[in-house]
C-alpha cells in the first residue's frame, strides 16, 4: 500500500516535469459535400487519449513530441470510420469522411486495457451508442440495452426493476460498472435493480463472456459498463440538454436536465432527473397493484485535464421509492387486494380489494421499498512518456428499506446499509515488439449493517476483496492475440447474530447474546475464498471484410452473502432464503468462436459459446414430505440454495442490411439461443424435474425495419419510421422441481416508432421520438418475469395464473440540446 501511495504522489511530478507537447489541429468534412462534420470523435490508437470536433468540424489534440507512429481513429454518426496517420513534419490536417449507413466499427475500452477496434477483440463486445439510447423507449437503461444487444436479457419485477442476464447467467455473475466503478447495491436480491440515472447514460458496452481477468469475482458471465456524460466541447461555453418523456401505459412522466462546461483545462457538469409512474396495465390484470414508483437523481462532475491526462471527481445521488408487488387477489373477481393485518390476523382470502383510485394513483403505498444510493469517486489517467497509468478510488453507500408492516407503516421490515470502498490502479507499459502490456490491482472493502428492522435475510458482515492481474496484447499484420492471468482473494466474516421478540411492538429485532429469549439466527462465520482466472484469444483478419475470433477463458466467482449466509425472509422479494455456508467458489471454463462480417451493404456475425461451471449455485423451491411448496402464513415461499456442476451453451446471430440503392433503408435481424443443464448425475434425463437450469431465456428473435427520410425542408431535418418484431419461443426447458418454474408459452410483439429531428438553431436539432410497444395489446408472460409466479391459488376462474407483462404502451419523448 505504501508503494501505491508513493506512486500516486509521484504522478504529478512526472506529468508536470514533461512540459513540452505537440499540438495537432485540423478539420473534419463530408467527402461528398465538403460540409463540416461536427462532434466527430478522434481517439488515439493504443492510448486513452482523444478529442471531439466542435460544431464546425474543427479539432485540436495534444500528445508528447516523442510519440511515434501516432494513429487517430475517427468515428462520427452516419460516416464510415477512418484513421489518420500523424506525420512528424505536419501539424494540421483536413480529413474527409465517407458517408455511410452501415454500422460503425466502434471503439471500445471496457474489454481491453486500452482503446481498440471492436473487430480486433476476441471477446464478444457490443457497444450501444448515445443515439440508440436516446431513441429508445423503455422502463429503464437495462431494458434499453436488452433491445439493442443480442444475448442480453433481464429478469424483471415490474417495469422499473430489471436485472441483466448474459447467456443465461445473472445476479452476481454479471458485473455492472458505472464509469468504471463496480455497482454495489445488494445485487443478490430479486427485486434489487440498478441504481443509476437512466437519462445520464451516454453509451454502454456489454461484454458477453468471462471477464474475471480484468475485473475479478462477479464477472463470470460478462460485464455491463455504463458511461455517464462527460463534457467534450472545449469552447468555454455552457451547454446542456433537456429530456422529457411520457408513457401512456403506466402514465410515466420523466424529465432530465443536463448542464456542462468545458474549457482548455477545466470541465464541469450537473445532471438531475425525476421520473414517476402509476401502476402498469395489461389486458388480463388491469392495473397491477404496487408497481408504481418515483425516482430522483442528481450528479455532479468536476475535472481538470492537460495534455498529459485528466482527473475527474464525480458525485451521484439516487433516491427510489417503489411499490413491492405481492400478487394478492380476490379468488373470484381476480381483483388485487391489499394486506391490512399481520401474522395470524392476516387471512389472504379476506384481504380487502384495492380501490380504483389507489390503483390509478402516483402515490406509492406505505408497503413499499425505499432505496438510496450515494456514490463519490475520483478517476485519474496520465501519460508517462510512452506509458500511462489509470487510478480509481471511490466510495458508495446503499441504504435499502423495505416497509412490509401495514399496522406499523413506518417500521421497516428490512433495513440495511451497505458501504463499499472501491480501488484500482493499472499501469499500461510502453509497447515493445508489437506487444501491449498492462498490470494492475483492483478490489473493494465492504461492510453491511442491519439497522432498525424486523426481518434479517443476511447478517452484518465485513468483506475484503482484491486481485492482481497481468494482461497483454500482440498485434501484427492480420493477427491480434490477447490474454491474461489474475489471482483473487476474498475474505468474508461475521459474528454471531441474535434476534428476538420486541415486547413493545411484537416484531422481531436484533439482540445481543445476553438478552432474554435471544435466538441465534446467524452463527459466526469466517472464510477465505481464492481463485485463478485466465484467458487467451485471437482474432484473424481473413479479409478486409471478414474477421475470425476464438477465445477461451477461465473465470472465478466467490459465493455472495445470500448464498452462504441467508436464513430468513426477504420481505421485498416475498421469499424465505436458505443459504449454505459450506459453498465453494464457482469456476467456469468458456469457449467462444465467432465470425464477423462487414461489407458495404451487409454486416453481421455469428458467435457460439460453451460454458462449463464447477460448483454452480442455484435456487430451488423447498418442498414438504408430500412434495408441496413450503409456504408461510403470508404466502411467502421458501427457496434453498444448492450447488452442482452445470453447462450452458448457445449461439447468437445478427445481421444488418443497408442496400446502397435504397438509401436510408435498414433491416436489423438477430437470433439468440441458450441451453442450460444441471450436470448432477441424479438429474440426468429428468428434464424439468431437475435437469434444466432455472431462468434460462427461450429462443429469441428480434427484427426491425427502418427507413431514413430526408425531406427538402429548412426545419425538418429527418424522419425515421421503424417497425419491430419481438418473438419468444415456447420455453419447455425449465426447472420444474418442486414447482420452482413452469413452462412459458411463445408470444410475438409488434412495435412501431417514428423519430424526427427539427432544426431550431444552426447546429442544434430537437429530437422527437414516438413509439408504440406491444401495438396489439398482447397478453403475455415473459419466462424471466418474477411476477409470473406471484399467485396464491392453484386454480383460478379465468384459467390464468400469476401476473402478466405490460400491455400496449405509447411513448412520446423529446430531447432538446442547447
Amino acid at each position: 500500500m505504501k508503494g501505491i501511495l508513493l506512486l500516486v504522489l509521484l504522478i504529478p511530478i512526472v506529468v508536470f516535469s514533461q512540459s513540452q507537447q505537440r499540438t495537432i489541429t485540423g478539420s473534419v468534412k463530408d467527402l461528398a459535400t465538403k460540409q463540416p462534420v461536427g462532434y466527430c470523435s478522434l481517439i488515439q490508437q493504443n492510448a486513452n487519449n482523444g478529442t471531439v470536433s466542435n460544431g464546425k468540424g474543427n479539432f485540436k489534440i495534444d500528445f508528447a513530441p516523442n510519440e511515434n507512429n501516432v494513429v487517430l481513429v475517427l468515428q462520427a454518426l452516419g460516416y464510415e470510420a477512418d484513421t489518420l496517420q500523424i506525420n512528424s513534419d505536419q501539424d494540421h490536417y483536413t480529413v474527409l469522411l465517407k458517408p455511410r449507413s452501415v454500422k460503425l466499427e466502434e471503439i471500445v475500452v471496457t474489454g481491453t486495457t486500452r482503446a481498440a477496434l471492436l473487430r480486433e477483440n476476441p471477446v464478444s463486445i457490443t457497444l450501444v451508442a448515445a443515439k440508440q439510447i436516446e431513441r429508445a423507449a423503455a422502463g429503464n437503461i437495462i431494458d434499453v440495452l436488452v433491445k439493442n444487444v443480442p444475448g442480453l436479457k433481464a429478469v424483471k419485477t415490474g417495469p422499473n426493476i430489471s436485472k441483466p442476464f448474459i447467456h443465461g447467467l445473472g445476479y452476481n455473475r454479471v458485473l455492472t460498472l458505472y464509469d468504471g466503478v463496480r455497482q454495489e447495491g445488494q445485487q443478490y436480491g430479486d427485486e434489487h435493480g440498478i441504481e443509476v440515472d437512466d437519462y445520464n447514460i451516454e453509451k454502454a458496452e456489454v461484454i458477453k463472456g468471462p471477464a474475471s481477468v480484468l475485473y475479478g469475482s462477479d464477472a463470470i458471465a460478462g460485464v455491463i459498463s455504463l458511461f455517464p456524460h462527460i463534457p467534450k466541447q472545449e469552447d468555454g461555453s455552457l451547454h446542456g440538454k433537456f429530456t422529457s418523456e411520457y408513457q401512456t401505459n403506466n402514465n410515466l412522466t420523466g424529465d432530465g436536465m443536463q448542464l456542462d462546461y468545458a474549457g482548455k483545462h477545466f470541465l464541469f457538469a450537473l445532471n438531475g432527473s425525476y421520473r414517476m409512474a402509476r401502476n402498469y396495465r395489461n389486458p388480463v390484470d388491469g392495473r397491477v397493484y404496487l408497481t408504481n414508483f418515483n425516482v430522483k437523481n442528481f450528479s455532479a462532475l468536476a475535472g481538470y485535464k492537460s495534455e498529459k491526462g485528466y482527473t475527474h471527481l464525480n458525485v451521484t445521488l439516487y433516491d427510489n421509492r417503489q411499490g413491492i408487488p405481492d400478487g394478492s387477489r380476490d379468488s373470484l373477481s381476480r381483483k388485487f387486494t391489499k394486506q391490512v393485518f399481520e401474522g395470524d390476523a392476516d387471512d389472504i382470502v379476506d384481504r380487502p380489494i384495492v380501490s380504483h383510485k389507489a390503483l390509478g394513483s402516483y402515490k406509492v403505498p406505505d408497503l413499499s421499498q425505499h432505496i438510496q444510493h450515494y456514490r463519490a469517486y475520483l478517476r485519474s489517467f496520465y501519460k508517462i512518456g510512452n506509458s500511462n497509468i489509470d487510478i480509481l478510488l471511490g466510495g458508495q453507500q446503499n441504504i435499502r428499506r423495505e416497509y412490509t408492516h401495514p399496522t406499523a407503516p413506518k417500521q421497516a421490515g428490512m433495513y440495511m446499509r451497505l458501504q463499499t470502498l472501491n480501488y484500482g490502479i493499472r499501469y499500461n507499459a510502453p509497447e515493445f515488439f508489437h506487444i501491449e502490456t498492462a498490470i494492475g490491482i483492483n478490489g473493494m472493502i465492504q461492510s453491511n449493517k442491519n439497522r432498525d428492522a424486523t426481518d434479517f435475510p443476511i447478517p452484518d458482515y465485513n468483506l475484503y476483496d482484491g486481485g492482481i492481474y497481468l494482461y497483454a496484447k500482440w498485434k501484427q499484420n492480420k493477427w491480434s492475440i490477447s490474454g491474461g492471468v489474475r489471482y483473487d482473494l476474498r475474505y468474508v466474516r461475521w459474528n454471531d447474530f441474535y434476534v428476538g421478540k420486541n415486547p413493545a411492538t411484537g416484531f422481531a429485532k436484533q439482540l445481543n447474546s445476553h438478552s432474554p429469549n435471544a435466538e441465534l439466527q446467524f452463527a459466526a462465520y469466517e472464510k477465505l475464498f481464492y481463485g485463478i482466472s485466465g484467458s487467451i484469444g485471437a482474432t484473424f483478419q481473413a479479409t478486409k471484410n471478414i474477421s475470425l475470433k476464438a477465445n477461451i477463458g477461465r473465470a472465478y466467482r466467490a459465493p455472495n452473502l445470500t448464498e452462504i449466509g441467508s436464513n430468513g425472509l426477504d420481505p421485498g422479494a416475498h421469499i424465505i432464503y436458505l443459504g449454505n455456508r459450506n459453498f465453494n467458489p464457482e469456476f467456469s471454463l468458456q469457449e467462444d468462436l465467432g465470425i464477423h462480417l462487414k461489407f458495404d451493404e451487409v454486416s453481421g456475425g455469428i458467435s457460439l459459446f460453451n460454458n462449463n461451471i464447477q460448483n454452480y449455485i442455484y435456487m430451488s423451491m423447498a418442498a414438504d414430505a408430500s412434495g408441496n411448496p413450503v409456504v408461510d402464513a403470508q404466502g411467502n415461499r421458501t427457496y434453498q440454495y444448492l450447488q452442482s456442476k452445470a453447462q450452458l451453451y448457445g449461439a447468437e446471430f445478427w445481421m444488418a442490411i443497408r442496400p446502397q440503392n435504397l438509401k436510408g433503408f435498414c433491416w436489423d435481424y438477430s437470433i439468440s439461443i441458450v441451453y442450460g443443464f444441471n450436470r448432477r448425475k441424479s438429474f440426468k434425463r429428468k428434464g424439468p424435474e431437475g435437469e434444466y437450469l432455472p431462468l434460462i431465456p427461450p429462443k429469441m428473435l428480434n427484427s426491425s425495419i427502418s427507413q431514413e427520410i430526408l425531406p427538402k425542408s429548412k426545419y425538418l431535418v429527418g424522419l425515421v419510421p421503424k417497425f419491430e418484431i419481438e418473438y419468444a419461443a415456447t420455453q419447455n426447458r425449465y426447472l420444474g422441481l418442486n414447482g420452482t418454474e413452469t413452462a412459458t408459452p411463445s408470444y410475438i410483439l409488434f412495435n412501431i416508432g417514428l423519430t424526427t429531428q427539427i432544426k431550431y438553431k444552426e447546429t442544434k436539432n430537437v429530437e422527437l421520438v414516438f413509439k408504440a410497444d406491444n401495438l396489439f395489446d398482447r397478453a403475455y408472460q415473459s419466462h424471466l418475469s418474477r411476477l409470473k409466479y406471484f399467485e396464491y391459488y392453484t386454480q383460478t376462474p379465468n384459467g390464468r395464473s400469476g401476473i402478466y407483462n405490460m400491455g400496449r404502451n405509447f411513448v412520446v419523448k423529446m430531447i432538446v440540446p442547447f
